[in-house]
């Protein structure tokens, strides 16, 4: 992937004055006009994680803390940045995109010779042999790897409660992505991947107020990701806006597809990143669908809201909006047997660590243990193919290009209790009831912020769904509806009163 005009025009352009502030084309149009070098955003990016982090990368994390990082690599930071400002020297232009752009690895992305943890006792000391694709395919991209961010401890819930959500420390920032949402929203770096396994992409970024994109199941390879369920699990990009979202996708699916026994690949990825149209109406000819979801679910007030603001600002826009009942909705009971099953198939080689679990991730464990029939297994994927089905001939019969929905029914829980006894992650977790559905079909979804919501005061996110293959499709839509109505918030700064920095 090489830098083309196109990317950046007509993006909107930030206030920033601190690079750290930067979104990745902005920060790509300035290394490559000299402006900035990878060493200089590498530096206001330390500066600010020293500044807003909370004190250095910890376990458990403190109250009055965001917590974002597991582990930082200031040495290999370094290296990679000057190696960066050469190339771009070297090639200019030619060089890729995305090269000097610090990044974020959720702590479940290999990287040959780095500490991996899944935020888990489980994994002390273990340290990979080789890198996962996704960071392999971005490092030859030359990106600057800042460090590894917390996840909910093997990715097994929403909350990811050693981390504190900048909007406001005593709540959630979300889970099991939480520590790169954070990392993103405190303008610690403007970059960052994590997984979704029944929304821990789009519940993070609803939650602390920036981008995602769920690819396609299979689109970006698993290879060296530690896995939660295999058929259920995506990796995916995260960043402030989704335009910068979609220039990390596109260097991600470069390489090609997973080839995968349970879906087929992906059609090609194409038109991820062309610039949106200079019109009055550039949704007209859209046909953006509202369904009883949410309705069905339940949303709070400020979600409601946010929804309805989403959904006019797609009419103002051109687009057509219509209401229409959901194809079909998904049995938990299904989604427990697949997910457990697949749990339970990869954790069992960490059998006699029990005690090195936090609690609910120990019971979460020790339950998927009683899911070992293989025929309910297969019945659960067969439902599943139906289900994926049933949603595309409804898009196909519908004429409807995009699901609009809320990411989350609430907005940031209070945060603490997702590790104690009796939280187990999976069906029955309220933060999950409107995207597990999407892991189930392995569509692609593209998660943005609303406006903030007006009695909370707090992010609201919605989600675009579209049919297997259609990335590029609700990427389009979200970006239009970024650049014209719903602007990315600006990086915030977790502490009211700076003296509060420990």
């Amino acid at each position: 992937m090489f830098f083309s005009p196109h990317l950046i025009h007509n993006h909107r352009v930030s206030n920033a004055t601190n690079p750290a502030d930067l979104g990745v084309r902005e920060a790509a149009t300035l290394l490559r006009s000299g402006a900035l070098s990878a060493v200089e955003l590498l530096d206001a990016c330390e500066q600010r994680i020293a500044e807003r982090n909370g004190g250095p990368p910890s376990f458990d994390g403190a109250p009055d803390s965001v917590n974002a990082w597991t582990q930082l690599y200031p040495e290999l930071s370094r290296e990679q940045a000057r190696a960066a400002d050469e190339r771009l020297r070297r090639d200019g232009d030619e060089a890729p995109l995305l090269c000097g752009i610090p990044l974020a690895l959720k702590d479940l992305y290999a990287v040959a010779g780095l500490p991996l943890t899944a935020s888990s006792r489980v994994l002390d000391g273990h340290v990979p042999d080789e890198d996962s694709t996704a960071w392999a395919r971005l490092r030859e991209a030359g990106m600057v790897l800042l460090g590894h961010t917390h996840t909910h401890e093997f990715a097994a819930g929403g909350t990811t409660d050693q981390v504190g959500n900048p909007h406001a420390l005593e709540r959630s920032a979300g889970g099991s992505s939480g520590g790169s949402a954070a990392a993103l929203a405190a303008g610690m770096v403007p970059a960052a991947l994590g997984t979704d396994t029944a929304g821990s992409l789009r519940v993070p970024a609803a939650l602390s107020g920036v981008s995602s994109i769920k690819p396609t199941h299979g689109r970006i390879p698993r290879d060296g990701i530690i896995p939660l369920s295999p058929s259920l699990d995506h990796p995916g990009p995260m960043a402030r806006s989704l335009a910068d979202c979609a220039v990390l996708l596109e260097a991600l699916a470069a390489g090609g597809a997973e080839v995968s026994p349970l879906f087929p690949p992906p059609a090609p990825l194409t038109g991820l990143t062309a610039s949106i149209p200079v019109t009055d109406r550039p949704l007209a000819g859209v046909r953006v669908a509202l369904t009883d979801r949410p309705h069905v679910v339940g949303v709070e007030p400020d979600i409601a809201d946010g929804l309805e603001r989403a959904a006019q600002a797609c009419v103002e826009l051109g687009a057509e909006v219509v209401e229409l009942p959901a194809a079909a909705e998904m049995v938990g009971e299904d989604y427990s047997i697949v997910l457990f099953s697949e749990v339970a198939d990869y954790h069992r080689r960490f059998a006699g660590r029990e005690a090195d679990y936090r609690t609910s991730i120990r019971e979460f464990v020790e339950t998927s243990r009683l899911f070992t029939s293989l025929e309910a297994y297969l019945e659960s994927r067969r439902t599943f193919a139906q289900l994926t089905a049933t949603w595309e001939a409804w898009f196909a019969v519908n004429g409807v290009d995009v699901i609009l929905e809320p990411s989350s029914p609430s907005i940031a829980p209070v945060r603490g209790g997702g590790y104690e006894s009796g939280r187990l992650g999976g069906d029955g977790d309220p933060l999950i009831r409107l995207t597990a559905i999407w892991n189930a079909t392995g569509f692609p979804v593209a998660a943005i912020p609303a406006e903030t919501g007006k009695r909370s005061g707090l992010p609201v996110g919605l989600s675009l769904i579209a049919p297997r293959g259609e990335e590029a499709r609700v990427v389009r839509i979200g970006t239009v509806l970024q650049e014209y109505a719903l602007h990315p918030p600006e990086p915030v700064s977790p502490y009211a009163d700076p003296t509060n920095r420990r």
